[in-house]
């Protein structure tokens, strides 16, 4: 794994939208639910959790789309790519897909989440594995044994 270096940008499929992080992660996770499967076309999800403040959309104008807008899931309006997820009431934060970066090297799942929906050949190296997700009160716990492990 190579160390991250801020800043990175990163863009959809087709370039139309770009995006940058200009912060380090809070947290980075996979979650195998069935609904980040469908969205992702793949086993799981992956996410960084960027600080808001370090998070910011350089080109283009993303749409919110998927089947629950309300989970403030944003993509590119031309090739659909799932770019970030702002979830309302969680503000601090974006969720940011790692594969849009240009260097994904530094990417690894610090936790994954809803592996009772896991694939059975689905693996990570997440640190920490919840069936569902984590309650509230675990995430500061979480985002500190993050940012430990990083030094």
């Amino acid at each position: 794994m190579t160390a991250l270096k801020l800043p990175l940008d990163g863009a959809c499929r087709c370039g139309r939208v770009k995006i940058r992080i200009s912060a380090s992660p809070l947290l980075t996770m996979a979650c195998h639910c069935r609904g980040c499967q469908r969205m992702s076309s793949s086993a799981y999800s992956l996410t960084a959790a960027i600080p808001a403040e370090g998070f910011a959309v350089t080109e283009g104008e993303p749409v919110i789309a998927g089947a629950n807008k309300e989970a403030g899931h944003h993509f590119c309006p031309d090739c659909m790519t799932w770019m970030f997820t702002r979830t309302p009431g969680l503000d601090f934060f974006v969720g940011v897909r790692p594969t849009m970066l240009e260097d994904t090297g530094w990417y690894s799942p610090f936790i994954e989440t809803c592996t009772n929906a896991k694939l059975p050949w689905a693996k990570t190296p997440a640190a920490h594995s919840y069936d569902t997700f984590p309650a509230m009160e675990e995430f500061d716990g979480l985002i500190a044994a993050y940012a430990a492990s990083q030094v």
